[in-house]
C-alpha cells in the first residue's frame, strides 16, 4: 500500500527531538485523501526545543571545523539516497497532504536539484577570498565566512519536504546546526527527508526536529537561536521579523502572493491554457507562488476564457497514488472553508462561474473543484487577498500597460507569469513587473528550479533570498581580516609624522591608477 506503514511511522518517529516523547500528549495525524488517522506526533515544548538547541550548539562546533568538501560529500550522497527513496517520499508527500502525485515529485526532485546545487558550489562560496588591501602591498586583506551558529527553521504544511530541508541543506554547508519546526499537519515528511540526512552521514543532533504549535516552539526558536528560516504567512513574518529584530539576529521568509499571469494578443492560447492549469493548480492551488489573476488583453479575453475554462472543467480531481490524476485535495477543512468563503463571497457580489465552483465530499473530505471566475469585483475578497486554493479569477484589460498596471496593484510581490508573441516581448514586459521571480513562458517552474538564483519576494511577500548565493551565504557572518605588512600606518620609525602627513595624500590618490581599486 502506498500509505506509510505503521513500522515506518513508529521509525521515523523516534527521530524527533524529544525525550520520553512516548509520555506526551500526542496530535492527530490524518491521511488528507480521507480524514482517517494516519499516526499521531508527540506536542513538544518550548523546553524541547531549548535542549535540542543545545545539543545542537554543541554538535555545531565540531561540525564547523570540518573541511567545506567533507560537508559537501554528505550532501551528495543525500541527493542520490533521496532519488533513491522518491517513491516512499511521494508517497509520504501524498498521504500527510493530499497533493497529487506530480506535485509529490516536485518535492522530491527539488529536494535533490538543491542539495546538489550546494554540494557543489559551497566549497567555493566559502573559500577565504583575497580582496584589494588599503594600501596594495602593505596590507593584506581577506574576507572569511562564519558560520551564525544554531539556525531556527519553521517550515509550512504546503511543500512540507522541500521547505523542510532545502533551506536546512544551504545552512548545514555554511557550517550551522540547524533545529526545525514542522507544520503539525505534515511531521512525517520532515521526518522522512531527515531520516535519509542521518543515512548520508549527518550527526543527528546536528538536526533536530521538534513538532509542536508555533506559538511555543516556533517562539523558542526565534528566541534562542541565531538566525530563524520562515516559510508561511505575512502575518506571521511580521511578527516573527518583529521577534527577531528585538533580539538583533538575521531572518529571511518566503511569505504570501498575490501573483499575476499577463496574456497579450500574439500568445499561443493552447500552449498558454496547458501552463495555466499547472501554473494555478499545482498542489491545489497552495503554493505561494501559484497564478491567481490572470490579466488578457481584450481582443483574446473571451477565446482564452472559453478554453481555459473547457481545459479546467475537464481536469481530472481525484485520491490516487499515482501520475493519472491531476489534482489531488487540499490538506485540511479550514483550507476548504477559506476557499468556499472566497467563491461565495465573490459570486454574491456579481462574479460568474466559469469553472468549479463547489466542494466535492463524494471524492473525499478535503476535495474542492479548481475554480475559475470572471466578472469578480473590487469589493470580493479575493480580488486583492490571497485565496491559497484552487481559484482563479480572469480580468480583460485594454492593453499590456494597463495589464502591468494591475498586476503591480498589490502589496504582494512574490511571483508572475507573462505570455506574450515574443519571447523578447515577455522579457521586457517582465522586468516591468514588481515581483522577486517572472516567468516568461512558464508559470512558476522554472524560476523556482534554477537554484543558482536568487528566489524570494518583494513587498510583503518576503525577506531575503532563498536559492543562488545568497541563499547559502545568508548563513553567515562576513570575516575581514587585515594584516599591515612591512610599515604600519604611523609610518617609518624615524620619519617625523609631519613629513608621514604629507606623503599620505599624494600615495592614497595614486591608488586610482591601479587596477581594481
Amino acid at each position: 500500500m502506498p500509505v506509510p506503514s505503521a513500522a515506518t511511522i513508529a521509525r521515523l518517529a523516534d527521530l524527533i527531538a524529544i525525550p520520553d516523547a512516548a509520555d506526551r500528549p500526542t496530535r492527530s495525524v490524518v491521511e488528507a485523501f480521507t480524514g482517517k488517522e494516519l499516526a499521531t506526533v508527540p506536542v513538544g515544548t518550548a523546553q524541547d526545543a531549548k535542549d535540542a538547541i543545545a545539543r545542537a550548539r554543541v554538535a555545531q562546533k565540531e561540525w564547523a571545523k570540518r573541511p567545506v568538501t567533507e560537508r559537501a560529500a554528505i550532501f551528495h550522497r543525500y541527493r542520490d539516497l533521496v532519488l533513491e527513496n522518491r517513491d516512499a517520499l511521494m508517497d509520504m508527500a501524498q498521504a500527510e497532504t493530499g497533493k497529487s502525485r506530480a506535485a509529490a515529485q516536485e518535492e522530491v526532485l527539488d529536494i535533490s536539484m538543491t542539495a546538489r546545487h550546494y554540494a557543489r558550489v559551497a566549497p567555493k562560496l566559502l573559500r577565504p577570498r583575497r580582496i584589494s588591501g588599503m594600501l596594495p602591498g602593505l596590507t593584506k586583506t581577506v574576507v572569511r565566512y562564519q558560520p551564525k551558529g544554531v539556525v531556527g527553521v519553521i517550515s509550512p504544511w504546503n511543500y512540507p519536504m522541500t521547505l523542510a530541508v532545502s533551506d536546512a541543506v544551504a545552512a548545514l554547508l555554511a557550517g550551522n546546526a540547524v533545529v526545525l519546526k514542522p507544520d503539525s499537519q505534515t511531521p512525517y515528511c520532515a521526518l522522512a527527508c531527515v531520516d535519509l540526512l542521518y543515512q548520508a552521514g549527518l550527526p543527528r543532533d546536528l538536526f533536530a526536529v521538534v513538532p509542536g504549535p508555533g506559538s511555543v516552539v516556533g517562539t523558542a526558536l526565534v528566541e534562542n537561536t541565531e538566525y530563524l528560516m520562515f516559510t508561511g504567512s505575512s502575518a506571521t513574518g511580521q511578527l516573527l521579523a518583529e521577534q527577531a529584530g528585538r533580539r538583533l539576529i538575521g531572518f529571511s521568509a518566503e511569505l504570501g502572493g498575490k501573483n499575476p499571469m499577463i496574456v497579450t494578443a500574439g500568445a499561443n492560447l493552447r500552449e498558454v491554457t496547458d501552463a495555466a492549469v499547472r501554473a494555478c493548480y499545482s498542489n491545489s492551488g497552495q503554493l505561494c507562488i501559484s497564478i491567481e489573476r490572470i490579466y488578457v488583453e481584450e481582443s483574446i479575453a473571451p477565446e482564452f476564457t472559453r478554453l481555459f475554462g473547457e481545459r479546467v472543467r475537464n481536469m481530472k480531481l481525484g485520491a490516487g497514488y499515482d501520475f493519472g490524476i491531476e489534482m489531488g485535495s487540499l490538506v485540511s477543512e479550514a483550507q476548504v472553508k477559506a476557499v468556499s468563503s472566497h467563491v461565495d463571497d465573490a459570486v454574491v457580489k456579481g462574479a460568474t462561474v466559469v469553472a468549479g465552483g463547489k466542494a466535492r465530499p463524494d471524492l473525499g473530505p478535503l476535495f474542492y473543484e479548481p475554480t475559475v471566475l470572471t466578472g469578480v469585483p473590487e469589493d470580493a475578497e479575493c480580488y486583492r487577498d490571497e485565496t491559497f486554493g484552487p481559484l482563479v479569477s480572469i480580468y480583460p484589460v485594454a492593453d499590456v500597460d494597463e495589464a502591468i498596471e494591475r498586476a503591480n496593484d498589490t502589496e504582494y510581490g512574490l511571483n508572475a507569469s507573462v505570455w506574450a508573441g515574443t519571447k523578447a516581448e515577455g522579457e521586457a514586459i517582465a522586468a516591468r513587473i514588481h515581483a522577486g521571480t517572472v516567468n516568461v513562458d512558464e508559470g512558476y517552474a522554472p524560476a523556482w528550479g534554477s537554484t543558482g538564483a536568487p528566489m524570494g519576494g518583494m513587498g510583503v511577500s518576503g525577506v531575503g533570498r532563498r536559492h543562488g548565493d545568497d541563499g547559502l551565504l545568508k548563513y553567515t557572518e562576513p570575516q575581514t581580516i587585515a594584516t599591515t605588512r612591512i610599515l604600519n600606518l604611523g609610518g617609518p620609525r624615524g620619519l617625523s609624522p609631519k613629513v608621514w602627513a604629507k606623503i599620505m595624500p599624494p600615495f592614497v590618490k595614486a591608488l586610482q591608477w591601479i587596477p581594481g581599486r
